[in-house]
């Protein structure tokens, strides 16, 4: 799958093997996974392995999560977008899509979960034709939660997720 959406400050693209060492400071930082259940990864080799979960999603449903980079630096940042979500049944849905993303620590803080979200919930609507996207956060992350008010989705409802024993939140924006 080649992809490439630009905002002003982001290149929302492809995840690629080339971006391990992006994804291992991203996820083995035990902050990052503060609100994701506290399991931060240990190994690059874990790294590679989601990079291949995500490109295999590419491929098998069309959509997965993009690297987020910085379009004047040329940096990873952490990746934002769209998922078709299937193997884990949540919040009473089988099949859905959401809008997520995740920032390496240094780059909290200054828009870049707003900006890659309003363009990912552009992309969903204009190019995929969804009828509807939802969002989630961990009950206590109010940075996440700001983050899915700003690209436009309504709070729903919380729920308690059994399998991670997580107190989450549900979202949706409706394509209008």
């Amino acid at each position: 799958m080649q992809f490439n959406i630009e905002t002003e400050r982001l290149i929302l693209r492809e995840l690629r093997l080339s971006d391990l060492e992006g994804m291992y400071e991203l996820d083995s930082d035990p902050e990052v996974h503060r609100y994701l259940g506290n399991k931060p990864i240990k190994t690059r080799e874990e790294s590679k392995k989601i990079i291949a979960d995500i490109i295999h999603q590419y491929n098998e449903r069309g959509i997965g999560r993009w690297a987020l980079i910085n379009k004047q630096t040329k940096e990873f940042m952490g990746w934002s977008g769209i998922k078709l979500n299937k193997e884990h049944p949540l919040n009473g849905f089988d099949e859905y899509y959401d809008v997520g993303y995740r920032i390496i620590k240094r780059f909290w803080g200054k828009g870049y979960a707003t900006e890659s979200g309003k363009a990912a919930v552009d992309y969903a609507f204009k190019v995929l034709k969804l009828p509807e996207l939802y969002g989630i956060t961990e009950m206590g992350n109010q940075a996440s939660h700001n983050a899915l008010l700003k690209i436009g989705l309504d709070y729903v409802e919380d729920f308690f997720y059994e399998k991670e024993k997580l107190q989450l939140r549900w979202y949706k924006i409706e394509n209008k």
